[in-house]
């Protein structure tokens, strides 16, 4: 970032970039000539070419210069360095600029294992919703009109143990292959006699489907 008049702005990235460097982060300033080739933009859309002072001019005219980043394509010599200095490690957005008051996204990629608080964020804000009622998931599986659809319920079918396997036994001839298989997988969460004679069923009638001397 170039040095702007807002201390907040200028070290913004500090509090993002502490989630995946341990250890302190300290600020570095350094000079480059003025026709630097470098890159500016937003860390969420392709940056454009552009020299070190094009680029110092156009974020002193953002409104809201908060996720932008320039990069210098090259190695930072040690004559180029001007400046070595302590930052507060808290300055800055954490997860993206507008985050504050927002829930935060709870999936793997963004709170990795381990991090600060990830447990009680994830406590708070799941990632996977709790598996829906039984009785839900049946009227749409009754309701599918394709196999992605008979799939999906399928798979949400699979999530938990749900009992007798009875309702599912007519989906054991169905034409589609994707969809016995699947079946079959999800029967490993069903209990009882039937959901064992149904996955018996479909392992038998797909080995003999993909026999060839049966054709």
């Amino acid at each position: 970032m170039p040095v702007l008049p807002s201390y907040t702005l200028t070290y913004q990235w500090v509090r993002e970039l502490r989630r995946w460097h341990s250890g302190v982060l300290v600020g570095v300033h350094l000079r480059l000539p003025d026709d630097e080739p470098v890159t500016v933009g937003h860390y969420g859309a392709p940056p454009r070419e552009a020299t070190a002072a094009q680029a110092v001019a156009a974020l002193r005219e953002l409104d809201d210069p908060r996720g932008y980043e320039v990069f210098v394509p090259r190695a930072i010599t040690s004559a180029e360095i001007r400046r070595i200095r302590d930052v507060p490690q808290g300055v800055g957005w954490r997860y993206l600029p507008a985050a504050h008051g927002r829930r935060p996204c709870p999936c793997p990629s963004c709170l990795p294992r381990g991090g600060y608080k990830v447990d009680k964020l994830r406590r708070r804000s799941p990632y996977d919703e709790p598996p829906k009622p039984k009785v839900e998931l049946m009227m749409r599986l009754r309701a599918a009109s394709s196999a992605d659809d008979i799939i999906d319920v399928l798979c949400e079918l699979g999530r938990g143990r749900r009992g007798g396997a009875e309702e599912l036994a007519y989906l054991a001839d169905h034409p589609d292959p994707d969809v016995r298989d699947t079946l079959e997988s999800v029967l490993r969460v069903y209990r009882g006699r039937e959901a064992r004679r149904l996955r018996e069923r479909l392992q038998l009638s797909d080995s003999t489907a993909s026999d060839p001397d049966n054709c």
